[in-house]
C-alpha cells in the first residue's frame, strides 16, 4: 500500500521530533503493509518549511531507516496550506510535488470556513500543470455541513484524500459522517494516515480499510490511485462497489430513486 500523507520528517513541523521517532513511524508503517510513504511536512505560516529543509530531512530519514533495516520507500512532498498558494510560483511548488509526482500537489484547506477563491486557486494550479489533492477535507466544517460542495472541484479534476482516523471516528462524529458521505458519493479518491508520530493516527489505517468490507475499493484507495499520483498518471476508474456498508448504502439509494411500478392483479 502507498500512504501519501505523513509527517515523518523530524523537526520541521508538528510531526516527528527526532530521527528516532521517524524510524519508529517507518517501522509501524511497514507493519501496516505500507511500502511507500510520502513525507509531507506542513508549509504554512507557523511551519514555513523550505524545499531545501524538506530535502535535507528526507535524505536523513532515508539513511536512518536503511540503517535500521526497514524496507520502506520514503517519498518527497509537502502539505501546502491553501492560504500559501498565492505566494508560491511554479519554481516554489515543483520540489513539493506529492510523492515526487510531476503534476500533483497536496493542498490543505482550512478546518473552518470555505475560502471564496477555492475554485480560482485550484484553477490556477491546473493552469500551472498541477492537480490538487485535497488533504482531509472531511474535517472542514463547511464540508461537514455540505459534502457536495466538493463535487464541483472534483468535476474540475481535484482529488480528495481522506484520513483513515476520520473513517473510524477518531476525529469525531461529524468527520466520520462526512468521510463516509464522500465515499458514498464517489468524491473520495485515496486514504492516508496523516500520521504525526508512532502509535497515533497510523494505527487507524488498517481498521479503516477493513471497515469498508470491500477489498477492491480498499485497493483502489490505497494502491491504484496513489500509484497513479506518484507516476503522474490519470486517476484510474473506481471499482463498482457491491459489498460492505458502502455497497449497501449505494444499493438503498439506487432502489429509493427507482419509480414504483404498479402491477395489475393476476
Amino acid at each position: 500500500m502507498i500512504d501519501l500523507h505523513s509527517h515523518v520528517l523530524p523537526g520541521l513541523d508538528d510531526g516527528a521530533t527526532g530521527i528516532e521517532g521517524s524510524v519508529e513511524m517507518a517501522r509501524e508503517a511497514v507493519a501496516c503493509g505500507i511500502t511507500s510513504l510520502a513525507a509531507t511536512p506542513h508549509v504554512r505560516d507557523d511551519y514555513p518549511t523550505t524545499a531545501n529543509e524538506m530535502l535535507t530531512a528526507l535524505a536523513a530519514v532515508r539513511h536512518a531507516i536503511h540503517d535500521a533495516g526497514i524496507d520502506l520507500d520514503v517519498l518527497p512532498g509537502a502539505e501546502i496550506a491553501f492560504d500559501q498558494l498565492h505566494a508560491l510560483d511554479l519554481d516554489d511548488l515543483r520540489p513539493f510535488a506529492l510523492g515526487g509526482s510531476p503534476n500533483h500537489l497536496l493542498i490543505e484547506l482550512p478546518f473552518f470556513g470555505w475560502p471564496l477563491d477555492t475554485a480560482d486557486q485550484l484553477r490556477r494550479l491546473r493552469e500551472m500543470g498541477y492537480t490538487a489533492v485535497l488533504a482531509h477535507p472531511e474535517r472542514n466544517s463547511a464540508v461537514q455541513e455540505s459534502p457536495q460542495r466538493l463535487a464541483g472541484l472534483v468535476d474540475a479534476g481535484a482529488l480528495v484524500q481522506l484520513t483513515a482516523a476520520s473513517i473510524t471516528g477518531g476525529f469525531g462524529a461529524a468527520a466520520e459522517r462526512s468521510s463516509k458521505t464522500l465515499l458514498s458519493a464517489g468524491l473520495a479518491h485515496l486514504v492516508a494516515t496523516d500520521t504525526h508520530r508512532a502509535h497515533g493516527r497510523g494505527t487507524s489505517f488498517v481498521p479503516a480499510l477493513e471497515s469498508l468490507r470491500d477489498p477492491a475499493l480498499a485497493r483502489w484507495l490505497t494502491r491504484d490511485v496513489p500509484a497513479a499520483i506518484v507516476e503522474g498518471a490519470r486517476c484510474p476508474t473506481r471499482p463498482v462497489t457491491k459489498t460492505g456498508w458502502l455497497g449497501k448504502r449505494l444499493h438503498r439509494a439506487t432502489m429509493a430513486s427507482r419509480p414504483t411500478i404498479l402491477r395489475k392483479p393476476a
